[in-house]
């Protein structure tokens, strides 16, 4: 391929942790790979680009933008069109462009719940809050405002693909850059990745044990070998999308969900409620009282950060109606 046919690849960095910008690093000599089919037209984490050099391209003349992050303020969503018009294909790389992530938590609040925490409970400067201008001597500057409501990239502009993954792992990666520079893509709207759950590519022995008591990560040291939801550690692999090559398990940590729900799944909270009921002793179990049964819901201090971790903002629920 010879530089004039090179990819001209776009990564832009949104609400989110900078994770996903790592993970092209961590292909590690796999890179080069990626440099010998494009070239960065658009990467403000790793080199000196402006908004304005976007803006001057021609619409569609970015071949590839890995867009990653959540959109949670006003910049975000101008930079998600912009990204938009400037790509002929558009990316929602990692699990915060691709459903909300993390930042989505957000959603069980609004913009002054936020403020009202941050700012005047936590922060020592209680009587400033964020402004959308500011006066200096040049001039008046306009400033990003943070949103009520946290979305994912979709929610705001047409993706053509999803990379799940916090951040995705480095053979989801390699599948991604393999299936852009060979023209191979899936149809579009579709996830590059596996489609089934965790449990299928999960090591650890499975059977039909119920258990009446949920464990904590520090409480104990589980199994290495057996299934760690029938040990009584909440893993959250019934429900989540399979391919990242399990580390989190391999570590002896339980799944949190980060790949997002798999496709069969239509909502990955509810569907790990559905998927506890088969391993906890609810019904029709004669030792397990009222008692029991309340003691075990209360050994979930965080539903919402639980079951919903990084899919709040495209799960049914979205976010909490605010009075």
């Amino acid at each position: 391929m010879s530089m004039a046919e090179k990819l001209k690849l776009a990564m832009y960095w949104a609400a989110s942790c900078g994770g996903c910008e790592i993970s092209i690093v961590d292909l590690n000599e796999k890179i080069l790979d990626v440099i010998k089919v494009a070239d960065f037209v658009f990467w403000p984490v790793a080199m000196d680009f402006k908004y304005s050099d976007v803006e001057a391209m021609p619409d569609k003349f970015i071949d590839v933008c890995l867009f990653n992050g959540a959109i949670r303020s006003s910049e975000n969503e101008h930079i998600a069109h912009l990204l938009r018009r400037k790509s002929k294909i558009l990316i929602a790389y990692g699990a915060c462009a691709y459903n909300g992530g993390i930042p989505g938590l957000a959603n069980i609040t609004n913009r002054q719940g936020m403020f009202d925490t941050v700012y005047k409970t936590i922060s020592t400067n209680q009587n400033t809050l964020p402004k959308i201008s500011a006066r200096v001597p040049e001039g008046e500057l306009e400033l990003p405002q943070l949103y009520d409501t946290v979305k994912s990239l979709a929610q705001v502009v047409d993706v053509d693909y999803y990379v799940p993954g916090c951040p995705p792992a480095p053979k989801i990666v390699e599948a991604s850059i393999d299936a852009i520079a060979s023209g191979k893509l899936p149809p579009k709207g579709s996830v590059i990745g596996p489609s089934k759950a965790l449990c299928e590519e999960c090591p650890r022995e499975k059977t039909d044990k119920k258990i009446t008591a949920m464990k904590r990560t520090f409480e104990g040291m589980p199994d290495t070998k057996k299934c760690l939801l029938e040990q009584g550690y909440l893993c959250m692999g019934p429900a989540t999308r399979e391919g990242c090559g399990t580390p989190c398990i391999n570590a002896n940590m339980p799944c949190t969900g980060c790949s997002g729900p798999a496709d069969d799944v239509t909502d990955q909270g509810a569907k790990m409620m559905s998927a506890l009921t088969s391993v906890l002793a609810l019904e029709g179990e004669e030792n397990v009282s009222e008692e029991n049964v309340l003691k075990m819901i209360q050994e979930f201090p965080d539903p919402m950060g639980v079951f919903y971790k990084y899919t709040m903002p495209t799960s049914t629920l979205k976010r909490r109606v605010m009075k």
